[in-house]
């Protein structure tokens, strides 16, 4: 169906805004201030004060600068938390330089996988333009994040500390992009040409080397063992020789990852399954991304319960939805652009899934909650943006803005009921598609 608008429809358009004042008036304050600061609401700006009657003591925000990487941000933040704790080092960070290392390596290696595994469609395949789509890109979720952990370990940020390439990744990514597009090419004709497994193998061997070398060149060589030399709160001081980054993860920071779930609200599906994104998997044998999907009262009563015993909780959520960056807050009623329009903006959650306006598109650390006769009212965020947005860094964020904006939370084992864990352990996940906004 096309229909074509006349000259008369385009009249009837102009009506609408013609001869009236009160669209005048808001023309010339929205043309002036914009959007957002037009229909700000400053009844949730002093709503939104950052008390909490549970919190957990954290040191200063990283800063993830211009990069993708706060699903490594996140997970190192909840990590290093633990670490500072044992160390008796409040102001500990772990590198992300070096996590960021290994994924590149990771995820190229998975790249050629599913480049050879797809030789049999078309190159204009949905499945296969995803994978095209960003080989070489940063985002990520919880379980990538933990697998290279698990594979790797962890080392404070002074043994290999940002660089250039990781403070702005755009243009390593857009090499590396380059790169592995164009093995792909290379590696579907290889195939389509009749070449062995064992001369694709050796092929591919080769293009991963040139992907270590372009990374190693980008952000420096990883650390194979390292000299950990501190001085703790106290001021005493400590040494370590030539301990592993493994086995300065097993020593000091001691967190089983396998002991952790990621819940996930995702109203646009059914309630208690296992989901899986294998299309987002980066390590080969490592933790595949899974999500049990449970309503959001379980979310939050799981996030409170492990905030209650002193642990903070990687969460993943649409963080540029009703956001204040400066001021660091984030609130459903931050901005009323319903009423600055008079026109309805209401979405369902499940609808805003369905319907592209939802997306999983940042990871944060909840540090605190203010509960009100058990319920909760807020929450203390600690994001990866430096210590210039919010106060030092931290947000605070509205039950709404919880309810309607954040689709996982990664809490351990201990705080699902036995119903759920019975899910976890026992069913086979519904495999998502590569392009589910969960992805």
């Amino acid at each position: 169906m096309k229909h074509k608008l006349t000259n008369s429809e385009i009249s009837d358009l102009r009506s609408t805004v013609q001869d009236n004042r009160s669209i005048d008036v808001l023309r010339r304050a929205v043309t002036k201030v914009g959007v957002n600061s037009a229909s700000q609401n400053n009844e949730v700006v002093s709503k939104l004060d950052r008390v909490f009657s549970i919190e957990v003591q954290t040191g200063k925000v990283s800063n993830q600068l211009h990069s993708g990487r706060c699903w490594i941000f996140s997970l190192l933040n909840t990590l290093r938390h633990r670490a500072a704790t044992n160390l008796k080092l409040k102001d500990l960070e772990l590198s992300q330089s070096y996590i960021y290392f290994w994924d590149k390596i990771e995820r190229a290696n998975m790249f050629y996988d599913r480049i050879l595994n797809s030789t049999e469609v078309k190159p204009d395949d949905r499945e296969l333009q995803f994978y095209l789509s960003m080989p070489g890109d940063d985002g990520g979720q919880w379980a990538m994040a933990a697998s290279l952990v698990q594979k790797y370990g962890v080392v404070p940020v002074s043994v290999m500390p940002e660089t250039f390439n990781t403070k702005d990744t755009s243009g390593f990514a857009d090499a590396l992009n380059l790169k592995l597009r164009r093995d792909a090419v290379e590696l579907r004709s290889l195939k389509e040409n009749g070449s062995t497994d064992s001369e694709l193998q050796s092929r591919r061997d080769d293009l991963l080397k040139e992907v270590y070398k372009m990374t190693s060149i980008a952000v420096g060589e990883p650390p194979v063992e390292f000299d950990f030399e501190y001085r703790d709160d106290d001021k005493k001081y400590h040494i370590d020789r030539k301990i592993t980054p493994v086995e300065f993860y097993q020593k000091y920071v001691d967190v089983d990852l396998d002991d952790y779930v990621v819940l996930s609200n995702s109203p646009d599906k059914e309630f208690n399954q296992m989901m899986s994104l294998p299309s987002q998997d980066n390590v080969v044998g490592g933790k595949k991304i899974e999500f049990l999907n449970v309503e959001m009262k379980y979310l939050k009563q799981a996030a409170i319960n492990q905030l209650k015993d002193g642990e903070t909780v990687w969460f993943g959520n649409d963080v540029l939805k009703q956001m204040h960056r400066k001021d660091g807050l984030l609130d459903s009623d931050l901005y009323k652009r319903d009423e600055l329009f008079y026109i309805d903006l209401h979405l369902s959650k499940a609808d805003r899934l369905k319907f592209g306006e939802a997306e999983v598109s940042h990871a944060m650390t909840l540090t605190g909650v203010d509960l009100v006769e058990d319920q909760s009212t807020k929450w203390k965020v600690e994001n990866s943006w430096g210590d210039k947005n919010g106060q030092d860094g931290y947000f605070v964020m509205g039950d709404n803005w919880f309810d309607d904006f954040v689709y996982e939370v990664v809490v351990h084992r201990q705080y699902l009921t036995d119903e759920q864990l019975k899910i976890v352990d026992e069913t086979t996940p519904i495999q998502l598609n590569a392009w589910d906004p969960l992805r």
